[in-house]
């Protein structure tokens, strides 16, 4: 967008600055040769009030005596003018600019190049400048159907042997003066200025873009320090901020406004995780009461089939809610940094084959076929007991969601300096719609599809902490209807 305007932008202004160029050039030549023309109409009805005479023709005039009224076209000073003839400004219809008449004259033009030509009252050529030789220039009456003026002045073009010049006319009473001179060297300029414009309009345009993308990149390096500092916010790191440019600026004001949301965030996710801490602590105890008596009162004979069954029920939903209170002060004291995560090598190979082994019973039970395969000796860095819990978590749901007769693979291998863990199983599948939604808490993909299967709806948010926190990542691919794949990979040791 930027290289357009600035293209558009240098090829108008090349534009203007030409044809501006080109309309000044003709003007005060035209203004030069005014200047020349009513000079020598000056000299010659000077001349003509000092002795009162006619002008005659040339070949008249060689037959008079010397001291005849053509006497002072011969004096060597104005034979020797062929150039601008000063003159007091009341000659002109308006004063010509004398910057550009200073330039023009004195450095563009050339005085020798003038044509000069007087012609008596009834269209004789009296005098002519020496570097017209046997030429003659037009007269103001031929000039009158092309030119631009009136009768007493004409400007207008006319080309002798090859050679266009441009020429002004002037009449009056007592003679007619003619000026013009040739434009091949206005011409000239002109090309060299267009060629100029030709090669200075791409580098122009190169050096502008330059510009600009060092002043835009000068410009927008705080917004890109800003966009970094504020991928690396997340809900567990809420206490950094981020950096605020030195000038005072409409940036500067836009990120103070930002770290004033993030230190609002921050307290609302405090004040969030501090109470499902305490209620969690709050409830746990409870609990753990009902548990207890519930467990007693179905010890005691005396109690009827129905109140069994009820309490049976009751003692179901209080292990369920156990289970949920003690996911939700897991999850709340890892969130606040209280969970201390050990870093020892771990061998995950021997970890997955006794999960594998403790998971074959569940799977045989649902008649569903477990196959494992498990590389060796491959060791992983972290929390032995937190890691096996993330594991179990894992292929115990692949196992749950999975019908029977279905089929559950467990593969444990390296790649790199990674480890991979995948579980695929044959299972109902997850739409692709509730992928990015499985690791928040409590999120169930469809409570009519998962009625049968028992969970608390922790257990992936639980899974995903533990992976970030051994600096892993774990990635689920699922077709419903066909199956879902988890892979964990975690950094191998060596």
């Amino acid at each position: 967008m930027y290289g357009a305007v600035a293209a558009i932008t240098t090829v108008a202004f090349a534009f203007i600055a030409y044809y501006t160029v080109m309309d000044e050039l003709q003007n005060n030549l035209d203004a030069s040769l005014l200047r020349a023309g009513n000079g020598l109409l000056a000299v010659v009805q000077r001349e003509h009030t000092q002795q009162n005479r006619p002008l005659q023709p040339v070949k008249q005039r060689r037959r008079d005596s010397p001291d005849n009224v053509f006497e002072f076209l011969q004096r060597s000073s104005l034979r020797e003018f062929v150039g601008p003839i000063p003159v007091t400004d009341d000659v002109f219809e308006q004063p010509p600019d004398p910057v550009w008449s200073a330039v023009y004259e004195h450095v563009l033009l050339n005085a020798s190049s003038f044509l000069l030509q007087v012609r008596s009252a009834k269209g004789d050529i009296v005098w002519k400048s020496d570097n017209l030789l046997t030429d003659s220039l037009p007269s103001l009456r031929s000039l009158l159907p092309t030119g631009k003026g009136d009768s007493n002045r004409v400007w207008s073009w006319f080309e002798q042997d090859g050679i266009r010049y441009r020429i002004v006319v002037i009449g009056s009473s007592i003679a007619e003066v003619a000026t013009a001179y040739p434009v091949g060297e206005i011409d000239l300029i002109l090309v060299r200025l267009f060629k100029l414009v030709q090669w200075g309009f791409p580098v122009t345009i190169v050096v502008s873009m330059f510009i600009g993308w060092l002043l835009a990149r000068r410009a927008l390096k705080p917004v890109d320090r800003v966009v970094r500092s504020a991928r690396r916010i997340t809900a567990e790191n809420l206490s950094e901020r981020l950096p605020v440019p030195p000038a005072n600026d409409e940036i500067g004001r836009l990120v103070e406004t930002l770290n004033s949301m993030i230190a609002r965030l921050q307290q609302s996710f405090e004040q969030v995780r501090q109470f499902t801490s305490d209620a969690s602590h709050e409830l746990k105890t409870p609990l753990a009461i009902m548990m207890g008596e519930l467990e007693v009162a179905l010890r005691n004979k005396n109690v009827g089939m129905e109140a069994r069954a009820i309490l049976t029920s009751c003692l179901e939903e209080v292990e369920r809610l156990t289970h949920v209170v003690q996911g939700l002060l897991e999850l709340s004291r890892a969130e606040s940094g209280q969970v201390v995560i050990e870093k020892v090598p771990v061998d995950f190979s021997v970890m997955i084959a006794d999960v594998a082994d403790v998971i074959e019973r569940l799977a045989t039970r649902k008649q569903i076929t477990l196959h494992v395969a498990i590389q060796p000796d491959l060791i992983v860095t972290g929390d032995a007991l937190r890691l096996r819990q993330a594991v179990l978590n894992i292929v115990e749901n692949a196992v749950k969601y999975t019908p029977a007769g279905g089929t559950v693979h467990i593969t444990l291998l390296a790649e790199f300096n990674d480890v991979i863990l995948r579980v695929s199983d044959t299972g109902i599948g997850i739409p692709e719609s509730k992928l990015p939604f499985i690791f928040d808490r409590f999120y169930r993909v469809d409570q009519a599809r998962s009625q049968d299967v028992s969970g608390t709806g922790l257990g992936l948010s639980i899974v995903r902490w533990i992976v970030d926190e051994h600096h892993g990542r774990i990635q689920v691919e699922s077709t419903e209807g066909k199956g879902t794949t988890f892979s964990m990979v975690l950094p191998r040791t060596v």
